[in-house]
């Protein structure tokens, strides 16, 4: 056995380093053996290490699925592969960096439980347009379902541990932030997106039907307007068949990118707008804005609301909890003061200090439960008791607002683009520090 190492060692280190990973190779060269009793038994290799990675081992046959994986893939992509010593140092390579990586995130207590990796199943299933359980079935005729779960639990945990790792070296000023605003690529990155739905009735300026055809058009606008489905009009213009009906799929697009026919006119546009006929001169355009992401412009509801919460315990059962909130409930009424009582008694401890405060709260940020309640009530209105996953809560809206974050949005918005930009060279950068800073030794 020869072995190279790629990073020297002091001497106290090295033996008993050296030692425990002899064992190591002991216990991981796996061999069977046959003919029991018999004075030449035969002993056949199941598995050998083929790099030691620090306090991990890259075994022969991880570079066995590996190859063979690599070498599906680029066959179906018709792509050349490397050749021979070259091949082989690249597929080890990046197994010693995978090997690190999930070390790493071992010691920083990265883990995904079954409910996590099924759910990500599901959205695989989904993309395959199957339920979980046709899913499962097709992977285990297949015989990869295990070796799929561990793919995706590997690559949640690598992704993960990237993210917090790399997003710590990267530092964003203020004064990047304002060049990035000001610059054009700035202001095309945040610039919105557009779904634009579309149909054509074309003419031309010698057609004979050209003005029925406007009334046409106008009257298929007035049909959306009046609450009919752009797309469910359109196909009953295009099946009645009474004049030609074109349509255009833009997908989603910027402003700049849409025909210029039309651009100023979707820019003007909320979302559900319906306007045409807009001639042109192969006919008559008629649009709708179905859906819009993106822009610097963000105007958000907030809502300020306080709350008291009581969480069953040791020493409080449910009904007993539910039993304090509505008691709690009926002193405010009584006009008792909402802040003193939650100071006093509120089991949320982000908010018991500000009397159950929770200040301006965006819409969107409550969960689904809570925010539902928060929703339904008036201003300076008190709930009734209602329960989340939390515990038991009462809650009482004191005021409501629309403000403008939207230079708070557009900044948030670049730090995020910067950040993605600096993301993939960061990402490198640490990958080649770690391999640097690794012991790795090659057992041939």
């Amino acid at each position: 056995m020869s072995r190279s190492s790629t990073k020297e060692t002091a001497p106290m280190q090295q033996g008993p380093l050296t030692l425990g990973r002899f064992l190591s190779v002991i216990g991981l060269a796996l061999a069977l053996t046959t003919g029991a009793g018999s004075a030449s038994a035969q002993r056949v290799l199941l598995d050998r290490i083929v790099a030691l990675v620090d306090q991990g081992v890259v075994l022969q046959s991880e570079f066995n699925a590996r190859a063979i994986e690599i070498r599906g893939n680029a066959a179906r992509a018709n792509r050349p592969l490397p050749e021979g010593e070259q091949f082989r140092t690249e597929i080890l390579d990046a197994l010693i960096i995978e090997n690190l990586q999930m070390q790493l995130a071992e010691k920083v207590s990265i883990r995904f439980n079954d409910d996590e990796i099924n759910r990500i199943l599901g959205s695989m299933a989904d993309n395959n347009s199957m339920t979980f359980d046709e899913y499962l079935e097709l992977l285990n005729e297949a015989g990869v379902y295990l070796q799929t779960r561990e793919q995706v639990r590997k690559q949640m945990t690598l992704q993960e541990l990237q993210r917090g790792m790399v997003n710590r070296r990267i530092q964003i000023t203020e004064q990047e932030i304002d060049n990035f605003l000001n610059s054009e690529t700035g202001r095309e990155v945040l610039a919105p997106d557009y779904l634009v739905e579309h149909m054509l009735i074309p003419t031309g300026s010698e057609d004979p039907a050209k003005q029925s055809k406007l009334r046409y058009a106008a009257d298929l606008i007035a049909r959306i307007k009046e609450g009919e489905g752009f797309a469910a009009v359109r196909a009953a213009a295009a099946q009645a068949r009474l004049f030609e009906v074109e349509a255009t799929q833009f997908g989603w697009l910027k402003a700049e990118a849409l025909p210029n026919l039309f651009r100023e006119i979707v820019e003007g546009m909320e979302v559900g707008d319906v306007e045409g006929p807009i001639e042109a001169g192969n006919g008559y355009h008629l649009i709708q804005l179905a859906n819009k992401a993106g822009g610097t412009e963000q105007m958000v509801k907030q809502t300020n609301f306080r709350h008291i919460m009581l969480s069953p315990n040791e020493i409080r059962d449910e009904q007993q909890t539910e039993d304090a909130i509505r008691e709690f409930r009926q002193k405010i009424i009584d006009g008792e003061d909402f802040a003193t009582l939650a100071r006093q008694n509120s089991d949320d401890a982000s908010s018991v200090v500000a009397g159950g405060d929770m200040d301006w709260i965006n819409e969107g940020q409550l969960p689904p439960d809570f925010a539902f309640v928060i929703d339904s009530l008036e201003v300076e209105d008190l709930s009734e008791p209602f329960r989340t996953e939390n515990g038991w809560h009462i809650a009482e809206v004191i005021e409501r607002r629309v403000t403008d974050l939207s230079s708070i949005y557009s900044r948030n918005q670049a730090e995020g683009s910067l950040r993605n930009r600096k993301f993939d060279l960061e990402l490198q950068n640490w990958l080649i520090e770690i391999r640097e800073d690794a012991f790795v030794e090659f057992i041939d």
